[in-house]
């Protein structure tokens, strides 16, 4: 199985060509397992295949470390978006690609760097996957963590995240914390985390606990949604950089609810991988598993 690794601000992916390779005949899941395993594997915090698309012209399945599939990765579709035009599948500015979370459409920018419409953030809990009444929201709303309570905001990109808000000189315990809310009984499907420090009313720094992978360097995602929480509580602008430890990220939160994030998506290195895996035909959105 040919693959290309690439990264974006440290989110790193193992890309796979299945436009021509098609999908190996394998559990995907335990396939993601074994390539992302960062010992026995390539190492990586995601798979992601390039498909053909149904409604339009490409689309993304991402698989995380812990064998679970993704409903959208934002640095993940950025690199897509490269690797589409790298493999040679497009030239065009414009790019649209089917993900969990609907048809996204990204701009290949002059500078190198990928601007990715988002699509509009969901605030109910209905729409981010929560218990409780569907149709209410989650802001600034008491929850435990690390044995006392704080408070945090839910917010869905097409996959659920919680942010909580830390003073400047706080810290926080990534691991424990951010693992102990990931299965907070609020979120049946689990959830990723998020802790943030507001550095100004267009800078917030982030730290993330992703859903299935543990700590990344970097979560697109997760950076809509803290640009997101933080206008919500009152703490910046619509438009934020998020530094995350990778690198940072420009969010854009219009008043139509509408979403959007630019950033970079780099290539590292090129390789094959050796175990057995025959290939299929590459199924269609309509074929494909529900995420």
């Amino acid at each position: 199985m040919r693959f290309v690794k690439m990264q974006g601000i440290g989110n790193d992916f193992v890309m796979v060509d299945a436009v021509r390779d098609g999908l190996p005949r394998e559990d995907l899941r335990a396939l993601s397992r074994s390539v992302c395993d960062r010992h026995l594997g390539v190492g990586a915090d995601g798979l992601i295949f390039a498909l053909r698309g149904v409604t339009a012209d490409f689309q993304m399945r991402m698989f995380n470390p812990d064998g679970s599939e993704s409903e959208m990765c934002g640095n993940g579709v950025r690199c897509l978006a490269q690797f589409l035009r790298d493999q040679g599948h497009t030239t065009e500015r414009f790019v649209e690609v089917e993900t969990g979370n609907g048809v996204l459409r990204l701009e290949m920018m002059p500078d190198g760097q990928v601007k990715v419409m988002m699509g509009r953030v969901g605030l109910t809990r209905g729409e981010i996957g929560m218990t409780g009444d569907p149709d209410s929201t989650f802001l600034a709303q008491p929850i435990s963590s690390g044995g006392r309570t704080v408070l945090a905001t839910a917010v869905s990109m097409g996959n659920p995240h919680l942010v909580v808000f830390l003073e400047l000189g706080e810290e926080v315990d990534l691991r424990d914390r951010g693992s102990e809310l990931e299965h907070s009984p609020l979120f049946p499907e689990r959830t990723n985390v998020h802790f943030v420090k507001v550095l100004g009313r267009d800078r917030l720094r982030q730290i993330t606990w992703e859903r299935g992978a543990g700590a990344t360097l970097a979560c697109g995602t997760g950076a809509c949604a803290v640009a997101v929480a933080g206008h919500l509580n009152g703490l910046t602008e619509r438009r934020v950089t998020v530094d995350l430890p990778g690198g940072s990220l420009f969010i854009e939160y219009q008043e139509n609810g509408e979403v959007f994030m630019t950033g970079p998506a780099e290539t590292v290195f090129e390789g094959e991988w050796l175990a057995p895996a025959t290939l299929a035909p590459a199924p269609t959105l309509a074929e494909s598993p529900s995420s």
